[in-house]
Parts: C-alpha cells; structure tokens; sequence
C-alpha cells in the first residue's frame, strides 16, 4: 500500500512539473537532444547528398543564399526524425512534425535538405526550403530549431514566422522552371 501511495505522488508531482514546467523542459532536456541529432543529420546529409545543379544555385543565391555551393539534397523514403527517443517522438507528435496522417515532404538540417522520394521538389518548393537554408546561414541551426519549436507551439505551422517567410517564397517563385 505504501508503495502504491508513494508511486500515486511521484505521478501526481511529474504531471504538475510536465504541467507547469514543459517549457522548461523542453528548452533544457529536449531541444539540446534534437539540436544535436539534427547536427548529425546534416553531417550525414552533406557526405551523400546531391549538389545543387546550376540553376537551382542561382536560385539559393537569389535568395541570398552566401553559399549556394554547400547546399546538399538528399532523397529518401521518409523525411528523418529521432522516433527512437520517445521524448522527441511525444514532442514531434505534440508540435505536428510527425504522427497520424502526417507526412513530412521536405526539411532542412544546415546545408542539407532531406526530401522524400516521390515529392515534386520543383522551384517554388525548393525556393521554400532554401529560405530555411538561408534562415539557418543567418544565425545558426540551434537559433532555429530553438525559434522553429517554439513558434511551432505558439502560433502552429501555417503561422510560424519563419514557415511565413518560406511560404512568401513559394508565391515570389511561383512559376516554375
């Protein structure tokens, strides 16, 4: 019975933390874990992903890309994301980035944009991702994942500043090659 009582106040004193702390939380616990799986992702991605051609280096320096050059796409099944932290997947789950009928085409690490087979990575779509590129070249990726998270649970994913700015990319480039 004491053991009981004693697992009911350590649930009741995690729920009020989770509660009242989850932003703590997850700036202190959380992002510093995806910052650095995001770090590796890009490292992967810059040893196996495909430059950019020509024309779409114009288009990352149009947009204000300093070093269209180190831009690398890679093309897989499933746009990566750390399910096997089950901390990290109830936040990804939580913010929108995966779950239930969701299905995350593109997104960028650093230099690198993973894309999922199958997707029309055309040039209003590309132009978008190349604004996070730029985003990331401005401040850093830990500034923007930072940023990304938290206007992700604040204004949702259609309204999040930084998607706002990408999107405004997709109209300026809307015609395609």
């Amino acid at each position: 019975m004491k053991t009981v009582k004693l697992l009911s106040a350590l649930v009741i004193m995690l729920l009020f933390v989770v509660t009242f702390y989850h932003q703590k939380v997850i700036s202190t616990l959380l992002l510093p874990q995806y910052i650095a799986w995001a770090h590796n992702i890009e490292e992967q991605g810059l040893k196996i992903g495909m430059s950019l051609n020509e024309r779409e280096q114009q288009l990352a320096a149009e947009i204000g890309i300093k070093h269209p050059e180190k831009v690398k796409i890679v093309y897989v099944n499933e746009v990566p994301f750390p399910h096997e932290n089950f901390a990290l997947k109830t936040l990804g789950e939580a913010l929108g980035f995966i779950g239930e009928g969701i299905v995350n085409n593109a997104q960028v690490f650093g230099y690198t944009i993973y894309v999922r087979k199958g997707f029309n990575l055309n040039k209003p779509k590309l132009a978008h991702e190349l604004v996070h590129v730029l985003q990331i070249e401005r401040s850093s990726l830990d500034q923007i994942v930072t940023q990304h998270f938290s206007d992700l649970a604040q204004y949702g994913y259609s309204n999040a500043p930084l998607e706002v700015e990408a999107f405004e990319a997709n109209k300026t480039y809307s015609q395609d090659w």
